[in-house]
C-alpha cells in the first residue's frame, strides 16, 4: 500500500486579495491563482479573478466550518487556492483552515492588511492602536478597550458596525469619540467619512469597512479601569455582589492570566467573572448560578461590560459543575458549606490552579479552617469600613468581616 499523501507535499495555497483585486496582487499570488486547478472564495471574491485564469471556481457553502475541514477530502490530488480578504492572518480564513488542517497543509500568501492600510491613511503607528474584532460578535466587546486617549481598529461583519460602535460609545459616556470609517481601502472605491459617536450620521456603510476610533469622554464620565475592583453601581444586584473591595484582594489571589478558565461558583451578579475576564480578552469565565432570575441578571452585567463571552449555567454545585472543563482557577462565593462543593472544586483544578474561597459566617469559616489544614496556602480575615454620617459628624460604618481562604494546587 503506498505511503498517504503528506499535507505539506500538495498544501492549500490561501492568496490575500486587497479590494484592489487582481491589479493589487504580488507576482507570487498571481502566479499561485493561475496555476489553480481549484479556486474557493466568495462569489466576490472570485469575481475578482480574470476570466482567463482557467482553474474551476467554487463559491463557499453556508455554513463555512465543516467546508473547510473537509476541503483536501472534497478535492483530493488537486492544487487548490483559497481566496482571502486582506490578511488571510488577520480575523481571516487562513486562521480557521490551519487551526482546521494543521500549519503544515496551508501556504500563506498574505495582501497589506486592512488594519495595516488603515494605519497608514490615519497616519497611525500599528502598534499603537489596539485591534478589536466584531465579526460575528457582539459590538460589546469593544467597552473593555474604549478609555480615553486610546486608538482602536474595529472589524466588522458589515455595514451597520460603525453606527454600531458609535451607539455603543454613546451609551457609555464617550460620545466625544471621534470616528472614522474607512470603506473598500487600497481599492479605486476607496473613501472615508468621519464624525463623533454621539453624531454619528451614518446607520449603513459599505460593507468593506473598518471603524477607527479615537476614544475621548464626555464631560463628567468616569471611565471603568480594566484593573479588578469597579464600583459596585457597575452591577446590577440584587444584595448578591461581592463587594468592591473584597472583590479586588479576591482577584489578585484568584491571578487571572491570559487564556485561562475561571469558575465562578456561586456568581451572584457575575462580578468576579466579569472582572476577571475584562483583565485580558482570552480570559474565559463560567458562572455557576442556581437562581434564574440572578443567571439572567448575570448575562445583563457581562454584555454591559463587555464581556459577552462569559458563560452562564444555571444550576447548584456540585452537580452543575461535572460536565464544565477543567479550570485554571476556581472561586466559590456562598455555598461552601454545602457537602461535596469544595472537594468537587479541588479535585477538578489543574496542576498550579487556585482555589479561592470567601466566607462571612462562622459555620463556613470552619469550613475554610478545615481546607487549610488539609490543603495549606493562606487564610486571611479582611475588615472594610467606610466613612458615613453619625449625627452632624462623620464616623466608621463597618461591614461584615469576610474570610478569605486561598489554596494552589500543586
Amino acid at each position: 500500500m503506498p505511503d498517504a499523501e503528506d499535507p505539506a507535499d500538495r498544501p492549500i495555497v490561501v492568496v490575500g486579495v486587497g479590494a484592489d483585486g487582481w491589479d493589487g496582487l504580488s507576482p507570487r499570488a498571481r502566479s499561485a491563482i493561475t496555476s489553480a486547478e481549484v479556486l474557493r472564495g466568495s462569489a466576490r471574491q472570485l469575481a475578482l479573478v480574470p476570466p482567463e485564469v482557467a482553474a474551476e471556481r467554487v463559491p463557499w457553502p453556508s455554513p463555512l466550518g465543516p467546508a473547510l475541514a473537509g476541503l483536501p477530502r472534497e478535492h483530493p490530488g488537486r492544487r487548490v487556492v483559497v481566496l482571502a480578504s486582506g490578511d488571510p492572518m488577520l480575523s481571516g480564513i487562513g486562521t480557521s483552515l490551519v487551526r482546521a488542517l494543521g500549519p503544515r497543509a496551508v501556504e500563506l500568501v498574505p495582501h497589506p492588511s486592512s488594519v495595516t492600510l488603515a494605519c497608514a491613511r490615519l497616519g497611525w503607528a500599528v502598534e499603537e492602536a489596539q485591534v478589536v474584532s466584531v465579526v460575528g460578535r457582539p459590538v460589546e466587546l469593544v467597552t473593555p478597550h474604549a478609555t480615553p486617549g486610546r486608538r482602536l481598529l474595529v472589524l466588522g461583519s458589515d455595514g451597520s458596525t460603525p453606527a454600531a460602535v458609535a451607539a455603543l460609545l454613546a451609551s457609555l459616556g464617550l460620545g466625544a469619540s471621534r470616528l472614522t470609517a474607512l470603506a473598500q481601502l487600497g481599492g479605486p472605491a476607496e473613501r472615508a467619512v468621519t464624525g463623533t459617536a454621539a453624531g454619528w450620521p451614518h446607520p449603513e456603510t459599505d460593507p468593506l469597512v473598518l471603524t477607527a476610533v479615537e476614544v475621548a469622554a464626555d464631560p463628567g464620565t468616569v471611565p471603568l479601569p480594566a484593573l479588578p475592583g469597579l464600583p459596585d453601581d457597575a452591577y446590577e444586584h440584587d444584595g448578591q455582589l461581592t463587594k468592591r473591595d473584597v472583590r479586588a484582594v479576591t482577584l489578585a489571589r484568584l491571578a487571572p492570566l491570559p487564556g485561562q478558565l475561571l469558575w465562578d461558583v456561586g456568581a451572584g451578579a457575575g462580578s468576579i467573572g466579569i472582572e476577571w475576564m475584562r483583565t485580558h480578552p482570552s480570559c474565559r469565565a463560567v458562572a455557576v448560578e442556581r437562581d434564574p432570575a440572578r443567571a439572567e441578571r448575570i448575562g445583563r452585567n457581562a454584555a454591559r461590560l463587555g464581556v459577552p463571552g462569559l458563560e452562564v449555567v444555571l444550576g447548584a454545585a456540585p452537580g452543575a459543575l461535572a460536565e464544565l472543563a477543567a479550570p485554571d482557577a476556581v472561586f466559590v462565593g456562598g455555598g461552601a458549606t454545602l457537602p461535596g462543593v469544595l472537594d468537587a472544586c479541588w479535585a477538578a483544578l489543574r496542576s498550579g490552579g487556585r482555589l479561592v474561597v470567601n466566607a462571612v459566617t462562622l459555620e463556613s469559616e470552619a469550613v475554610l479552617a478545615e481546607q487549610y489544614a488539609r490543603h495549606g496556602g493562606e487564610l486571611v480575615r479582611l475588615g472594610v469600613a467606610t466613612a458615613a454620617p453619625v449625627g452632624g459628624f462623620t464616623g466608621w460604618k463597618a461591614a461584615m468581616p469576610v474570610t478569605i481562604w486561598s489554596g494552589v494546587k500543586r
